[in-house]
């Protein structure tokens, strides 16, 4: 129920032993829960670490802090580092933007960016790496649902890599759990061994090789433009730290879209943001890689959720429940 806030099962059923008996030892808490001594002093040590406990009047022994004081500076602190880490994708996408921007309209001689000029040049491209690679191929795959012949493109190269022992992950937005053809090649991609997660948004299309080759598109908006490809760790390890932080909050492609302590999935709580942040209807849809109709059945169902007649309404309604 606290996972969220970094108490697991066993530390959290500590906690609240010792909120319902302050008194309690380690060995009557042991008793009363059915764990060892040792599993009990490893979850004060965490509670300790969360700043859960504190010391009792007599300064030798132990005493829950209330969670109106300790959860809530907990939870606090959570949403603070939360709030970093969305600055810091958002710094990451500005980034990412202004070096695509920079390098759409002139050809380049410097050999850290090669510029594939189509999309056959791309999938020639690609083919290639995945023969050549050697640790691993990482991908984010933003947009709509993907394309058959795309699936199909990426299938051999990929297979003849996982048969390699080339690791394959791929990041796709939420949207793509509604496409069945997507569905069908991630879990083909999982019987071989691939990885896939889904996030609520992605900054843009990305592929990287061996922590030393990096593609992204040439023209964000339109990925049958061609692609840019980048060498060298200046160029590649940023977007590779993109890649894990993604990767960190992603959740597993073959399992349902999990939902957080407000009963809201990744994609609500994004188009919650989308809108807070002035986007209408279409650009949140293009950014959830949605159609437009499933953007406003989600919109409606969030407003009933709420009690909110109005979009002014819901906007305040959420933010008193913390869900923006």
């Amino acid at each position: 129920m606290l996972q969220a806030l970094g108490l697991n099962a066993l530390t959290e059923s500590v906690y609240r032993a010792l909120l319902a008996d302050p008194d309690g030892g380690v060995e009557q808490i042991a008793t009363t829960l059915h764990l060892s001594e040792t599993e009990v002093r490893e979850a004060l040590d965490e509670l300790l670490e969360l700043t859960l406990l504190r010391p009792a009047a007599d300064s030798r022994t132990l005493r829950a802090v209330s969670p109106e004081v300790g959860l809530t500076r907990l939870l606090a602190r959570n949403q603070n580092q939360l709030l970093f880490r969305q600055q810091q994708l958002e710094n990451a996408r500005t980034a990412i933007e202004a070096l695509s921007a920079e390098y759409t309209d002139r050809r380049t001689d410097d050999e850290m960016v090669v510029r594939l000029d189509s999309l056959e040049a791309v999938r020639d491209r690609l083919e290639e790496l995945a023969a050549t690679a050697t640790e691993e191929c990482l991908s984010l795959m933003r947009g709509g649902a993907v394309r058959p012949d795309s699936i199909q493109a990426g299938k051999h190269p990929n297979r003849l890599a996982l048969e390699r022992g080339v690791a394959i992950r791929s990041i796709f937005q939420d949207s793509f759990r509604n496409d069945p053809d997507t569905l069908r090649y991630a879990r083909w991609l999982a019987d071989l061994g691939g990885q896939t997660r889904t996030v609520p948004v992605l900054p843009m299309r990305l592929v990287i090789v061996d922590r030393s080759i990096a593609l992204i598109p040439s023209d964000p908006g339109d990925g049958r433009r061609g692609a840019l490809e980048l060498h060298g760790p200046a160029l590649v390890q940023p977007l590779r730290a993109l890649f894990d932080e993604l990767w960190r909050n992603g959740a597993d492609f073959g399992q349902p879209a999990p939902r957080d302590d407000q009963d809201l999935t990744g994609s609500e709580r994004a188009l919650l943001q989308l809108l807070g942040d002035g986007h209408t209807d279409e650009s949140a849809a293009r950014r959830l890689g949605l159609s437009l109709r499933t953007v406003r059945r989600m919109m409606q169902d969030l407003m009933n959720r709420l009690g909110a007649e109005s979009r002014f309404q819901a906007g305040a309604q959420a933010a008193r429940n913390d869900w923006l």
